[in-house]
C-alpha cells in the first residue's frame, strides 16, 4: 500500500508542469491565439511593479538625501548598471544606459518573481530568452554598422589573414558571431529551468516521504533541508544571471563601438 502511495505521489509531482503556459483570459482573433497567459501576467507584473516603484520613489517622493530602503534598492541597481557600462564600454557607453538598465531591471524582477511559490518564471522558456538575445544581437549589429559603415564587415575577417583562407575564416567568424544569440539565451534559460526543476523534485520527494508515514516520515527533513539551502542559492542565481546577461550585452556593445 505504501509502495502504491509512493508511486502515485511521484506521478503527481511532475517537475515540468510548473513551466506550462496557461491561458488566464482566452482570446482568439481568427486563427491567432492572443490569450492573456500566466507568462504575460508575470511580465506585465514585473514591468508595472518597477515603473510604479520608480515613480513613487523618484517622482512622487522626489527622492531624499537619506534614502529609504526602496530608494536605496533603485540607486544600487543604477550604480551597478552604470558601473558595468563604464567598465566595459567607457564613457560612450552611458548613451546606452536606459536600454541596459531596463534590460537588467526586467530580467532581475522576472527571475525573482519566479522564486515566489505558484508564480511563473518566463526566463525558464527558451523562446523568451532567445527573443531577448536576438534583440540584443540585432541592436549591437545595428550600432556597429551605424558607427563603422562598410568597415563593420571586417569583424568577420581577422587582419593579416592570407587571401586563400578568406572563405574558411569568414564562415568561422560568422558562425561564431551568430552563436552569441544561442549562448546568451541558453545560459539564462538553462540556469533558471534547471534550478526550478531541482527544487520541485526535492519538494516532491519530501512530500512523498511525509505521505508514506512511519519511519520514512522523519526522513523528509533531509530533502526539506536541502530545499531550504537551494532557495538561497537559486535566489543568488536569479540575480547573477540577470547581471551576467547585462554584462555580456555591455561587452558586445563595446566590440560594436570599438570594432575589436
Amino acid at each position: 500500500m505504501q509502495s502504491s502511495t509512493f508511486t502515485n505521489s511521484l506521478v503527481a509531482f511532475n517537475p515540468l508542469e510548473q513551466f506550462q503556459i496557461v491561458p488566464l483570459i482566452s482570446l482568439n482573433v481568427g486563427a491567432v491565439d492572443i490569450s492573456f497567459t500566466n507568462s504575460a501576467l508575470a511580465a506585465v507584473g514585473a514591468s508595472t511593479f518597477f515603473i510604479l516603484l520608480a515613480r513613487l520613489v523618484f517622482h512622487t517622493g522626489q527622492g531624499s538625501i537619506v534614502p529609504s530602503r526602496w530608494q536605496s534598492l533603485l540607486e544600487m541597481i543604477y550604480d551597478v548598471v552604470a558601473g558595468v557600462l563604464n567598465d566595459n564600454v567607457g564613457q560612450r557607453g552611458q548613451a546606452f544606459f536606459p536600454f541596459v538598465f531596463s534590460l537588467f531591471a526586467f530580467l532581475l524582477l522576472v527571475n525573482l518573481i519566479g522564486m515566489v511559490p505558484y508564480s511563473f518564471t518566463i526566463t525558464s522558456h527558451l523562446i523568451v530568452t532567445l527573443m531577448f538575445s536576438l534583440m540584443v544581437y540585432l541592436g549591437v549589429m545595428t550600432i556597429m554598422i551605424r558607427e563603422h559603415g562598410f568597415h563593420a564587415l571586417s569583424v568577420f575577417l581577422p587582419a593579416g589573414a592570407p587571401f586563400s583562407f578568406y572563405p574558411l575564416l569568414i564562415a568561422i567568424e560568422l558562425i561564431s558571431n551568430v552563436m552569441r544569440v544561442i549562448s546568451l539565451s541558453v545560459r539564462l534559460f538553462a540556469n533558471m529551468m534547471a534550478g526550478h526543476i531541482l527544487l520541485k523534485v526535492l519538494l516532491g520527494f519530501a512530500w512523498t516521504m511525509m505521505m508514506a508515514g512511519g519511519v520514512i516520515f522523519f526522513l523528509h527533513l533531509i530533502p526539506m533541508g536541502v530545499v531550504f539551502v537551494l532557495l538561497f542559492l537559486e535566489t543568488a542565481v536569479a540575480v547573477i544571471q540577470a547581471y551576467v546577461f547585462a554584462t555580456l550585452t555591455c561587452i558586445y556593445l563595446n566590440e560594436a563601438i570599438n570594432l575589436h
